[in-house]
């Protein structure tokens, strides 16, 4: 008989055990899953994801219910454990029953299903859904009982039970889950997808083509010089000024080319009634939000104004997908024009250079943040309008000014250098 009991004693120990791992494990990975996975789950119609999601509603409740559950089972198999080292050992049995089974819980019902479910969460949850939800269905009042009580003290120390954890991710979160995504999104997709989340710490003024360098037609220049800018444009859209770009009296397409030829020649009344209204951008405006203006207005070119009116460059619908998506057009032939790469490992370029589309050509991290072009950056480095070929150092890049005009630097040598200086230094 003694026997008989104490088999029985150890399977239902045992069984106890078992059951103590199947809530530690459940809490474990109900807790781990991720919840965007769970609602894509959801939406293709797995029934465990929909599951879990129903326990998750509240949170409260489900850790209620499993600790009640994994206390009970626990708190059981300790009466059990004693009373079996009791009949083996005597009054030293309790010592004995203490140790052993914190070791076996320890081992059987802690460490080993939740290092389990904490690897594999949907393996776990899933299943497990299946018990979880009918039990905490047969013991709500309980749950219910002892949730009422928690609250109540979390109230007291200023805590709010009913505010659910955010589950939205930021811009900077989404950045890593996209870079980190090597094994799922191709690299290329990933970086349009990092390049549109930059877009809103972009302005207009970042990509503009400088007043100085708009290529458009001054309607005050003879026929001869106007044919020949419409001969040779390398553009779909031409800014029409009087004298000065702010003078702008629109936009003309060249696909209008035909309606203003009269037999050849040109037709000035023609050009300026198939020009199309300026649209003029003010400046710091970021890319994003100019980026839905121009879906907006079915516009593709806007004038970049200042908070005088005065021009400060344009800005095409091109400009802003090149961000995203990378160079697609034939600005890499004028750029190459400009930027020549040496043997030795610098490069020469024009002091007009934009600094993005450096760093994009020669995969460069010359900082962005203040000046625009190439030209500027040396000036702010520099403090004064250099009267000589001088050198400054610049965030672990060297600045040779080879040639200089009266009014800015015409070309500068670049040399990477192998360590990054922290601040700007002029080399004399």
């Amino acid at each position: 008989m003694n026997d008989t009991s104490l088999g029985l004693l150890f399977t239902a120990l045992a069984i106890l055990i078992l059951i103590s791992a199947f809530f530690s494990s459940s809490e474990t990975s109900m807790m781990s899953l991720n919840r965007y996975r769970l609602k894509h789950l959801k939406g293709t119609g797995h029934r465990g994801a929909r599951r879990a999601i129903k326990l998750l509603q509240r949170p409260d409740r489900l850790i209620g219910l499993i600790l009640i559950g994994n206390n009970l089972v626990n708190i059981l198999a300790s009466a059990i454990a004693t009373v079996i080292a009791i009949r083996l050992f005597g009054d030293a049995g309790i010592a004995i029953a203490t140790l052993v089974l914190t070791l076996v819980i320890l081992i059987f019902a802690e460490i080993t299903p939740k290092t389990i479910a904490a690897l594999h969460p949907e393996r776990v949850a899933f299943p497990a859904s299946w018990i979880l939800l009918p039990l905490q269905k047969a013991l709500m009042p309980l749950v219910l009982s002892i949730n009422w009580l928690t609250n109540g003290i979390l109230k007291l120390i200023g805590f709010s039970p009913d505010s659910a954890g955010d589950d939205a991710v930021s811009q900077d979160e989404l950045r890593t889950i996209v870079t980190e995504s090597a094994s799922m999104i191709p690299s290329r997709h990933r970086r349009m997808l990092v390049n549109i989340l930059d877009l809103e710490q972009m302005t207009v003024n970042d990509i503009m083509a400088p007043r100085n360098e708009i290529y458009g037609i001054d309607v005050e220049a003879p026929d001869e010089a106007i044919m020949r800018q419409l001969k040779n444009s390398a553009h779909t859209r031409l800014p029409l000024y009087r004298d000065d770009i702010n003078q702008i009296e629109g936009v003309f397409h060249m696909r209008d080319l035909s309606r203003v030829l009269d037999k050849g020649r040109l037709n000035r009344e023609a050009l300026s009634e198939a020009a199309e209204p300026p649209y003029f951008i003010p400046e710091n405006t970021p890319l994003n939000t100019q980026l839905l203006y121009f879906q907006r207005q079915k516009k593709r070119l806007g004038m970049v104004v200042d908070e005088y009116g005065d021009i400060l460059g344009l800005v095409a619908l091109e400009d802003i997908l090149e961000e995203i998506v990378g160079e697609f057009t034939s600005n890499l032939v004028e750029e190459n024009e400009e930027i020549t790469q040496h043997p030795d490992g610098s490069t020469t370029c024009s002091g007009t250079v934009s600094i993005r589309d450096l760093n994009r050509q020669r995969k460069w991290n010359l900082p962005t943040d203040g000046p625009k072009t190439l030209s500027g950056l040396a000036l702010e480095a520099l403090e004064a309008f250099p009267n000589a070929k001088t050198s400054v150092r610049i965030e672990g890049y060297q600045l040779d000014i080879e040639e200089i005009s009266k009014t800015h630097i015409n070309r500068i040598r670049i040399w990477p250098l192998n360590t990054t200086a922290s601040s700007s230094e002029q080399i004399d």
